[in-house]
Parts: C-alpha cells; structure tokens; sequence
C-alpha cells in the first residue's frame, strides 16, 4: 500500500516500532524536563534528539524515505511526548500537520515533490495558518511572488528549517498556505513568545519584508468559502485540531502520573506535621482517592472521545476525493467534540491534581506548574467556547462547522 493524500500505513511502516521510539524519547525528555524549561533556552538540542530518532519524518511515505505511519501513530507519538514534556509535544504536533499540509492543499505532484525535498532534509516544520492571524500580503511578481507583513504567533520561529503561513493574494485577499524557507532573505525572527507557558516551543513573532517565495511553494487556498475546498482538503482542521486534543491529553496524564508517584512515596515518608490539606495520606485518604477517581474519569473521558474522533479521521482520509460535504462535517465535530473535552479535561486536571499533593506542589524542584502553564497558554489561544457552539448549531440546525484552522 502506497501513500499518495489519505496518509495511511503504506508497506514498511510495520518495520518500526514508533510508539518505542516516542517512549524512548519521552523517558530521554523527562531526565531533565524540569531544568530545561526554567531555563526557557531555544530547543535546538530538543529538536536534533527528534531529528535522530526519526520521529520528524514519521509521517513521510516509505518511498520518500519516511517512516511511513499513518497519523493514529503520529497522534500517539505527540501524546507521548507532550505527556513528558508539553512543548517538544506541541511542536511535534505542529510539525506533522504543517509537514502534512500540502496533501491538503497543493496537488499530488507537488505535495511528493515536497515531501522528498522534506524527508532527505530532515526538516522541521513550524509556523501556523489559523484564521485569527493578520494576514500576510503575497504580491506576484515576474518570478513568482513576495511576501510582506508580520505573523504575531507562529510556532518553531528560530528553529524550524521550513514555515508554512497564511497570506493575502494581493488583489483578490484569497487566504493561501505558503511555504517559505526562514534562511532566504526578508525573513526575521520577532518576539521569542513572552508567554508564561509552552517555553519550549519557539513560539514568537515573525516578519517578512519582500521575503521570496517560489510559484511552485504555493501550496493552495484557505478559503472557507463553501466549495472552494473539497471535502477532503477541508479534513486539514479536524486534524490540526486532533493534534490538539493529543497535547491537551499529553499534559494532563504526564501531569496525573507524576502526582500518582509522588502520592504514592508518600507512604514511606510521610510526617503528621506536613501541611497536607486532608488529615491521612493520599494513598489511604477517602477525599483524595475521590479526587484521583473524578480526574481518572476526566482523562478517560476525553480519551475515549479522541478514539472515536480519530478512527472517524482516518476512514475520511482513506476515502480521500470520495468524501462529501456532510461525512467531512461529522468528521470535523466530532474533532471539536474531543477538543472541547480534552481542553476542559486538561484544565481541570492541571489545576486539582496538585491538591493531592498539597503544599509540597508548589516546590520548584518537583516543576508541577509547568504542566498547568503549558496547558493553560494552549487552551487561551483555542478558546473551548468556539468549539462548543460549532457542535451545538451542528446537533440543533444540522449547520457544518466553518472551516477553522488552530493555532
């Protein structure tokens, strides 16, 4: 089996164990998670243990030299990942769906073309193509085009070998996903993201002044104008939401198995003394057992909502050009249905978890925080409340989701 645009296992990709691999790089990332992100510094070191695992080119077909999994398997890997470390996890997720994105939106011919160029260079993929960001200008020219304008938010700026953003035709205003190379002339790094969260993910600003970008590197319209994408192209946001419910799930179970160790050597140490905020320790202490269940349940929850979304993902994507209008809109709420779950599902979870703890939670050497700070920048620039009005106009008025990329 080949892979040309529905990103299904192709032949080879069972020579590998991937989920091996994301755990492999997940206990690696978890060493020294804590220090590495106090200290905020670029995540070049991070990026090159992905580049050597292999775990870039996952997605990429077998026969361009990829790992040839499908996105189940890629979805696994960012859940893993994130669940050690929330923003190499971001940045991974962001990756396969931008690395992925010209099956989307440019042809066959030119998505392999992209591909190989991608797989040979082990690039890493960064940028963002949501809707919220002032677009960007692309002017052509007798060569092919110029891109102008500042991007407020982009992830991987500083590190990412390729960036793929949305910009403004001139003339038209038509939204188009454009690939630009960030050493080319015109292209400067802006802001390194002043968040209290995702410190990791070289999120930042970015400007383009008359950056060139290639006719060929023009991967397609944006438009959410209904019948301007098919069906299948309009599959790009529930996949870039997916990667979204994986980090979200990422950071909360990371963050509940953390707690469930600490809990549990508290057996050995405890002391009458300590300012725990029930009298028993959290092993044997009815409350905090009751915590653990209702923040089981959370994560279990949103787990099995994501199932449910993802295998309804990769029939779509199988189907490729046979997919309509109305199975794509199932598909994308579904997605949002995950979403929403998984964004409340790791906000609550970041946030009661450490009351099992109590007091001790809040050391700096345990690093507890950061998960509730990962997760919490994330779900601030993806506000649930979106996604909950798409699925309720879908279940009341049948109405398809508008076509919504995340940042």
């Amino acid at each position: 089996m080949t892979v040309t645009a529905d990103g299904v296992t192709d032949a080879g990709a069972g020579q590998v164990d991937w989920l091996h691999i994301a755990r492999e790089m997940a206990d690696d990332l978890a060493i020294d998670a804590v220090e590495r992100e106090q200290a905020g510094k670029a995540p070049l070191d991070e990026v090159a243990r992905l580049r050597e695992s292999g775990l870039l080119t996952l997605l990429a077909p077998s026969v361009h030299g990829g790992g040839g999994a499908n996105w189940r398997t890629a979805y696994a890997a960012v859940r893993t990942v994130a669940a050690a470390d929330g923003a190499i996890g971001h940045l991974l997720g962001n990756h396969y769906f931008l690395s992925f994105s010209a099956r989307f939106f440019a042809g066959p011919t030119r998505a392999a073309r992209i591909e190989r160029d991608s797989t040979a260079g082990q690039w890493c993929w960064g940028g963002g193509i949501a809707s919220h960001e002032p677009p960007l200008i692309l002017t052509p020219t007798s060569g092919g085009y110029r891109l102008n304008g500042y991007q407020r938010y982009a992830t991987g700026v500083g590190i990412a070998d390729r960036l793929v953003v949305r910009a403004a035709k001139h003339g038209t205003g038509e939204p188009l996903a454009v690939l630009v190379d960030p050493a080319r002339s015109g292209v400067v790094s802006g802001s390194d993201g002043d968040t209290f969260g995702q410190r990791l993910a070289a999120g930042g600003g970015v400007e383009f002044d008359s950056a060139p970008v290639a006719a060929d590197n023009v991967l397609g319209s944006l438009s959410p104008d209904e019948g301007v994408l098919s069906p299948f192209s309009s599959l790009a946001a529930p996949t870039a939401r997916l990667v979204s419910v994986q980090f979200c799930l990422g950071v909360a179970e990371g963050l509940l198995a953390e707690v469930r160790e600490c809990g549990r050597g508290m057996r050995s140490s405890w002391q009458p003394f300590s300012p725990q905020p029930w009298p028993d320790s959290p092993p044997q202490d009815p409350y905090a057992l009751t915590a653990y269940g209702e923040l089981a349940v959370a994560a279990r929850a949103a787990s099995a909502l994501a199932e449910q979304a993802v295998d309804a993902l990769l029939r779509g994507l199988v189907q490729g050009e046979d997919l309509d209008y109305e199975e794509c809109a199932e598909i994308a709420v579904l997605a949002s249905v995950a979403e929403s779950a998984a964004s409340r599902a790791a906000q609550e979870i970041t946030t009661r978890a450490l009351e099992v703890i109590g007091a001790d939670a809040a050391s700096t050497r345990h690093g507890f925080d950061r998960f509730w700070r990962n997760a919490r920048t994330h779900t601030l620039r993806e506000p649930v409340a979106h996604r909950l009005r798409e699925v309720g106009d879908y279940f009341l008025n049948g109405a398809h989701p508008p076509f919504t990329l995340p940042s």
